[in-house]
């Protein structure tokens, strides 16, 4: 195996459930939190936000390391939920997750996850992002109060976790289920390539 091969992945997030995507791999890597500024323009798409939240988490590591590594790729990422244009995010409360729920309840949502990365030792990045379809079964009022209170949607974006609980909520997977959990697997792969990461031996 050449040196380019054994490139570590720096991820720029702390989130459990894309650490354990990452791990899926069979990837070397660490994680480097990267306390980006996450505020953006009520006007940006969601294409526009995840790609540029997930460029600016990869570029904070990035200037923390001060040109200190150079055999490692660094790996942003970011992911939303929107439903009839809006962008829904974590909830604040209790009462926000039952809220976004009962929006998205019997209803078809889109999430969108955006991919930055970044070669720690010249700089040269690329981001991407993918699209999913997911279609939530209708549910009463007491299934909503009584996933909330199971403390899952606490940290998720639109108040799920397909890969939790929040399972038993989904009717129809449109698209990557990686895209949902928060990493698109496939589409990090095929970026890392062009870092000569491989996830798998070239032909």
């Amino acid at each position: 195996m050449d040196k380019t091969q054994q490139r570590r992945i720096i991820l720029a997030s702390t989130s459990p459930r894309r650490k354990e995507l990452i791990a899926s791999l069979h990837l070397a890597f660490e994680v480097i939190p990267s306390h980006a500024d996450e505020d953006t323009p009520p006007e940006w798409t969601p294409e526009q936000t995840v790609q540029e939240l997930a460029m600016r988490k990869a570029l904070a590591v990035y200037r923390g390391l001060e040109g200190r590594e150079q055999d490692a790729v660094i790996v942003g990422s970011d992911t939303v939920v929107v439903l009839d244009g809006d962008i829904l995010g974590k909830p604040v409360d209790e009462a926000d997750a039952v809220r976004m729920l009962s929006r998205l309840q019997g209803r078809v949502h889109r999430v969108f996850t955006g991919v930055a990365c970044i070669d720690a030792g010249n700089g040269q990045s690329m981001v991407q992002y993918r699209q999913t379809d997911v279609t939530m079964k209708e549910l009463s009022d007491a299934t909503i109060h009584a996933y909330v209170q199971t403390g899952e949607p606490s940290d998720k974006a639109g108040s799920y976790a397909i890969q939790g609980i929040g399972a038993s909520l989904i009717e129809r997977v449109e698209g990557c289920y990686f895209n949902v959990v928060g990493l698109p697997l496939s589409l990090l792969s095929d970026m890392l390539d062009g870092f000569g990461v491989h996830v798998l031996p070239r032909t």
